[in-house]
């Protein structure tokens, strides 16, 4: 990011960075910066000296953050967190965003980052005008307990399959298969190896 060089230089108030120090230390501790120029901060950058640690980062200005950073100790973002139900906390994140498509998001229904309930997966190798791969793959947890247990599968992100965790095990026991995205069959009833026995077709 560079910031800190910036706060550093006498043309850090021009740039539209403001930085905090510590009273006791005059350590470095805050950086507060308005990238737009419009006389309003909108990414704040909590600091340990020279060394960035986290951001938070109102991407759209409208007076919510919505979007975190994390960094390593080489100064580089290592995780990005951003709120899907854009109220002003983070409910989604992305480990070690780089230059390549985002490959997996986890998601807490209930905005704790300790409490991942959903995880998408992306084929990075068919990212989009947007740079985002296609989605692939859905695993979450629907009883709270950390493990997966409904599984989705999506071909060129259309929902291809839909498995179910029926008796808490961790392991699919009905699954619904989807065709041109309309239910056609209903599979059951694994044997010990998890292939399902049971295939009922569905008419419509």
């Amino acid at each position: 990011m560079g910031l800190s060089v910036w706060a550093a230089s006498d043309t850090g108030a021009k740039a539209g960075i403001t930085p905090t120090y510590e009273k006791t230390t005059g350590k470095l501790k805050e950086l507060a910066y308005d990238s737009n120029h419009d006389g309003r901060p909108d990414t704040w950058t909590d600091m340990d000296g020279s060394r960035p640690l986290r951001a938070r980062i109102d991407q759209n200005g409208d007076g919510k953050i919505d979007r975190w950073e994390e960094y390593d100790e080489a100064g580089n973002v290592s995780r990005v967190g951003f709120s899907r139900r854009n109220d002003g906390r983070p409910d989604a994140w992305i480990s070690h965003p780089g230059a390549d498509p985002i490959q997996r998001i986890e998601i807490s229904s209930t905005g704790d980052e300790h409490k991942i309930d959903r995880w998408e997966y992306y084929d990075s190798s068919k990212a989009g005008p947007n740079g985002n791969g296609v989605l692939v793959r859905v695993e979450e947890d629907s009883v709270g307990d950390g493990r997966p247990h409904k599984w989705e599968t999506y071909r060129d992100g259309v929902l291809e399959s839909v498995a179910f965790d029926e008796d808490g095990d961790g392991r699919p026991d009905r699954r619904l298969v989807y065709q041109n995205a309309t239910l056609s069959v209903i599979e059951s009833h694994p044997d010990a190896d998890g292939r399902f026995t049971v295939r009922q077709r569905v008419t419509h």
